[in-house]
């Protein structure tokens, strides 16, 4: 069975900092691309970071020089790091494991980031 665990949201004030986790089991974690997603409350999902496979990443223009995705394939795990947050980061981000060769996809649950300006 698959599970993706997504944890680290929180309240925090603008300019400040937070990392999300995402521990992946039940699937070849290294073999996957890993994204980072966020949705905010009447706001469409918006894809905010993606890692491959091979680790190379790309961003959303609204948290590039912000945010920093990154993975440790030894522990499953995929991590954002986002500074300097603004109250429009706020949202449930959520983490998706890709393997687009097998139609492979999977999601996490969310954790909640909720920046007060």
């Amino acid at each position: 069975q698959v599970h993706l665990v997504e944890s680290g949201g929180g309240l925090v004030q603008a300019g400040g900092s937070l990392r999300l986790s995402c521990v992946a089991s039940g699937i070849a974690f290294r073999r996957y691309a890993m994204d980072w997603y966020r949705q905010a409350p009447g706001k469409q999902r918006e894809l905010v970071a993606t890692i491959t496979d091979g680790g190379s990443s790309n961003y959303a223009d609204s948290v590039k020089g912000r945010f920093t995705i990154s993975r440790d394939n030894d522990k499953n795990t995929v991590y954002l790091q986002m500074d300097s947050l603004k109250p429009e980061d706020t949202a449930v981000y959520h983490c998706r494991a890709n393997w687009k060769a097998l139609g492979s996809d999977y999601w996490g649950q969310g954790t909640q980031v909720t920046v007060s300006s």
